[in-house]
């Protein structure tokens, strides 16, 4: 992996952050109801996400207050097949966490555990992280495998209620390995 001005390269694989014009690509692929019952974005209209963009625009990457989401691109050719972002944890120094989506479209593919190993690597050795973090759907098996693949642990398995609903998720965690 290669970080240059805020792009990170894989192998096959480019993560930068993302731009107002992305909006329509994210939005297409967060509004499938398979994707958007496991995502924390409320608004997934091409304005709504194109206001989250704009609004992290003005965030460096670990900074407290908020998220900063990086889109993912494949090398050759182009095309957007997701979305990463990462997100220092208020009143927890050290702990970053992460979010991933990619486009139905192109699942299966590895390109998740690719993209995400990229971020877990750019939390501790660029943003000096100490933990990094993850959540998800307890019933979001894939999410919860590519959290696996790239080394993260189960650490609380938890419950949520909210306007008559119940959510089971789970946090994963990945510490800084010591020299």
């Amino acid at each position: 992996m290669r970080v240059g001005s805020e792009e990170l390269l894989t192998e096959r694989l480019r993560l930068r952050r993302s731009r107002p014009e992305d909006a329509e690509a994210i939005s297409a692929y967060r509004s499938d109801p398979d994707v958007h019952r496991y995502q924390g974005w409320e608004r997934t209209d091409v304005e709504g996400v194109r206001n989250e963009i704009e609004e992290m625009a003005g965030r460096l990457p670990g900074e407290p207050g908020g998220w900063v989401q990086f889109s993912v691109e494949e090398r050759e050719g182009g095309r957007l097949v997701g979305d990463v972002g990462l997100c220092a944890v208020d009143g927890e120094p050290g702990v970053v966490k992460i979010g991933y989506t990619i486009a139905p479209a192109f699942q299966g593919r590895g390109y998740a555990t690719e993209a995400v190993q990229a971020l877990v690597d750019y939390a501790f050795d660029v943003l000096g992280a100490d933990v990094v973090r993850a959540h998800a759907s307890a019933e979001n098996v894939p999410s919860i495998r590519v959290a696996e693949r790239v080394g993260m642990r189960l650490v609380e398995r938890m419950e949520h209620r909210r306007a008559g609903r119940t959510w089971h998720g789970v946090r994963y965690e990945v510490r800084r390995q010591r020299g």
